[in-house]
């Protein structure tokens, strides 16, 4: 072979550079406990979305938009009209009509022509399954060894580093040699640098890769194996909260690039597979998009604009609604855009309440560790890192510590279990040990009938200990509580007469056999229930040295309101509020008005949901309905227990009067925001860099959980396995991490549930407080300059909307 020239000082530092922005442009995913939505190609929004969209057609084969066939079903059900294709045409400034775009639904949809690696050309008599998916899997299997903390009994010395131990683990596995039928591949994994860096520098070196090649062709190498290069963009993101840095990515990409090097056959003339994989790699790189994918982009963007349109003419041809004088209660619910049903049916059961929007976190930046364990969980978005440890307590140290010892002893017995389960004579003396005894307990599983209605996410031990136990806050001083309660009050915005009753209403999935049941909870909370949140912020509010205080700030908590906590049920629409047999005498009267309309709210928002769930028989039998959702919750077969965020395409900060009573059919993340109470604008800014941040990664997860399952969601759900105790899962018994959502979080098996369209945001805030956030804050600028995100204006009487350009602020075309 023909040996390039070694890389110099300044090439060897260029190169590094080029491996570590590589690196910088992956995505964090979060552990199956708390799953959080994530915009995977966040790390990428400082450039243009069609570029992005662009790259990722070229370097992975990822189109970013549904198929020709679902455009047309679009089309010929009148969702999308010419007027949204003659729009969207005007905005790219192109040479198609919209006869050409229908015309191009009809043709033969052209396969991406992705940048190859060296691994994707054939080499003669290569048996099944060929390097690519021997890779993938090699890859696989030794991050979920290297990685694992929980699961495995066995586990490689973490200590060497990612890429030394999979470079050890390689040198040991013989069995790569015979599947690959490479009979030097052995000999070819010792000549492999010790250090990762040094691995890099050598394939670059040997395999004569220019500089202006360095860039897409770790980009290509880390999509392969986007999967694992996300846990690892995890722990640096992790590390970076605390200060520090991990490198693990960088080790991931040396092993991806050193594979390449491996599979090199080490010749160089003509007939070479290194020659015919440059000479396509250079073709590629030239080669335009195809037109079926511009053609299938302007589709996509037509229904965005759609959409747009749907929401103009709901948020604009209506008058603000009118809110009680004097409101019976007050609810708070998450702005989750399961939510708004809620919230719309409750107003209508009983006009004489108010709801109101706020992230379900309610601004507590906690960790919450269990009485009794070692498990610290983080309860706010995952932007962020929690400033106070938050534990529980029953009041009484003696109670407290046998409550501890028994949730301990319970927990070794179910450790002392599990690891029965694990050995290997179990596997063949499990069934007959227990016999028909466990019969029960399976079909009871299978069918959903076992277990009793509770908290979501709940075991029966915890839905009896929760009434005795309650979150504390740690031990600190008076005005730090008020500091912290003054500063929650003023982002929820509330004002005008304070009623009798607040409530302040977490919410959580409930689902069985799913291990990524995280991801249907509370996104503001790190994939946990708000329940912890909730309770801790009513017991803060409930303080009378804290309302002392609040009051001295003109914050005024009247002595007659009484806060109380509780929990949206988001699979059965069951909200159960805590602590209600506190109250006086005198708010009983009102909480059992309050507790008929939630009871009403709840059928309503369950009938309006039965036919997405396959229900619609059962409409009108509300009981039988209920029973069914429950039975669907616990039945561990039940693949899609509730649809989660699916259909998810607009977040409106406005006061509840511009949106009560609107049907925004469950699309809609609710955050009340009244600009005349916000002087400085400083809740505007928390909630442009927060709730609203948080919302685009929830829209961009479904996106591209949508538009390609195979790179950016997790395959089919049936053939889940969990990888290290808690890392994710795998599809099948090995293969790359999967991420994001399952298929049939978003697909019923006959259509699409989620549209993908980007984030439609809508502000009702003069011009110039929205422009100064974008000036101040560089993050939210590219999501708008770059069109990851439409950002909208709300104003005027009678309203109208206007969107921010790069231009400035232009107003929406009629419909």
């Amino acid at each position: 072979m023909t040996a390039f020239e070694p890389l110099s000082s300044l090439e060897q530092r260029a190169l590094h550079d080029v491996a570590r922005q590589a690196c910088a442009r992956i995505a964090p995913t979060w552990p199956l406990e708390s799953m959080i939505a994530v915009n995977p190609l966040w790390e990428r929004r400082e450039q243009p979305w069609r570029d992005v969209a662009t790259q990722l057609w070229q370097r992975a084969g990822s189109r970013l938009t549904l198929g020709a066939a679902d455009y047309r079903q679009a089309w010929q059900d009148g969702t999308i009209a010419r007027r949204h294709l003659r729009q969207a045409l005007a905005e790219q400034g192109g040479a198609w009509t919209p006869e050409q775009l229908l015309q191009a639904l009809d043709a033969q949809e052209e396969a991406a022509l992705v940048l190859p690696l060296l691994e994707d050309l054939a080499e003669p008599g290569l048996p099944l399954p060929g390097w690519p998916a021997l890779i993938t899997q090699q890859i696989g299997q030794s991050c979920a060894a290297w990685f694992d903390r929980e699961q495995a009994d066995w586990r490689p010395d973490a200590s060497v580093g990612l890429y030394r131990a999979w470079r050890e683990s390689l040198l040991a596995d013989r069995g790569i040699s015979v599947l690959s039928a490479c009979r030097d591949l052995h000999q070819r994994i010792a000549a492999l640098p010790l250090e990762p860096e040094a691995a890099l520098e050598a394939a670059v070196r040997h395999l004569g890769l220019p500089e202006a090649d360095w860039a897409p062709w770790f980009d290509c190498l880390l999509l392969r194996n986007l999967g694992w290069a996300s846990w690892c963009a995890y722990r640096r993101w992790q590390a970076r909260l605390q200060g520090e840095d991990d490198q693990t990515l960088l080790e991931l990409l040396a092993i991806r690039a050193a594979w390449e090097w491996l599979v090199d056959d080490r010749r160089r003339d003509a007939d070479s597979r290194w020659q015919c994989w440059r000479t396509a790699w250079q073709a590629r790189r030239r080669q335009p998009p195809s037109a079926s994918w511009q053609a299938l982009q302007l589709w996509q963007r037509a229904e965005e604009l759609a959409w747009q349109e749907q929401l103009q003419g709901s948020l604009c041809q209506s008058t603000p609604a009118a809110l009680p004088a004097a409101p019976l209660a007050k609810l708070f619910f998450c702005i989750d855009v399961r939510s708004e049903p809620l919230r719309r049916t409750l107003e209508l059961a009983c006009p004489e309440l108010e709801t109101g929007g706020f992230a379900g976190f309610f601004g507590l930046p906690i960790a919450y560790t269990p009485l009794g364990t070692n498990a610290t969980r983080p309860q706010l978005p995952g932007l962020l890192a929690p400033q106070l440890q938050v534990s529980e307590s029953c009041g009484d140290a003696d109670q407290d510590r046998q409550l501890a010892e028994r949730r301990q002893q319970r927990l070794a017995r179910q450790g002392r279990w599990r690891l029965f389960e694990r050995l290997p004579a179990s596997t063949f003396t499990l069934v007959e040990s227990i016999g028909l005894g466990y019969a029960g307990a399976l079909l009871g599983r299978t069918y959903g009938l076992s277990g009793g209605v509770g908290l979501p996410d709940q075991s029966a031990w915890r839905r009896n200990e929760w009434q005795r136990l309650h979150p504390r806050l740690p031990a600190m001083a008076l005005e730090r509580k008020i500091d912290l309660a003054a500063r929650i009050l003023k982002a929820m915005g509330l004002g005008g007469p304070v009623p009798a009753l607040l409530v302040l209403l977490g919410h959580g999935s409930q689902s069985a056999n799913n291990p990524q049941a995280a991801g249907l909870d509370c996104g503001a909370c790190c994939g946990q229930s708000g329940e912890i949140n909730a309770r801790l912020l009513a017991g803060l509010l409930n303080d009378a040295e804290v309302r002392t205080g609040l009051r001295a700030r003109g914050l005024e908590l009247p002595p007659h309101c009484q806060v109380l906590a509780g929990l949206h049920n988001t699979t059965t629409d069951e909200v159960q509020v805590f602590d209600h047999e506190a109250l006086p005498a005198t708010l009983q009267p009102i909480w059992q008005r309050l507790r008929a309309a939630l009871d009403s709210a709840g059928a309503a928002v369950r009938r309006e949901r039965a036919a997405k769930l396959g229900l619609a028989p059962l409409q009108e039998q509300p009981a039988r309905l209920l029973g069914r959702l429950r039975r669907r919750a616990r039945d561990w077969a039940q693949t899609r227990p509730e649809w989660g965020l699916a259909g998810n395409a607009a977040f409106i900060a406005a006061p509840r009067a511009r949106t009560r009573g609107v049907d925004l059919q469950g699309r809609a993340f609710l955050h009340d925001y009244d600009w005349p109470q916000d002087e400085d604008g400083q809740v505007l800014e928390a909630i442009m860099t927060a709730p609203m941040v948080v919302a685009h990664w929830i829209n961009l997860q479904y996106f591209t959980s949508t538009t390609d399952n195979l790179r950016f969601g997790s395959g089919n759900k049936l053939l889940h396995n969990v990888v290290g105790g808690h890392i994710g899962v795998f599809e099948g018994n090995g293969g790359d991490l999967r991420i994001g959502l399952a298929r049939q979080s978003v697909h019923d098996g006959e259509r699409w549930l989620h549209r993908p369209l980007r984030l439609h945001v809508v502000i009702e805030a003069p011009r110039a407080m929205i422009d100064q956030v974008l000036a101040n804050h560089a993050v939210v600028r590219d999501l708008v300059r770059n069109g990851w995100l439409q950002l909208l204006r709300l104003d005027g009487k009678p309203a109208r909307l206007e969107c921010r350009t790069g231009a400035g602020w232009q107003p929406l075309p009629q419909g």
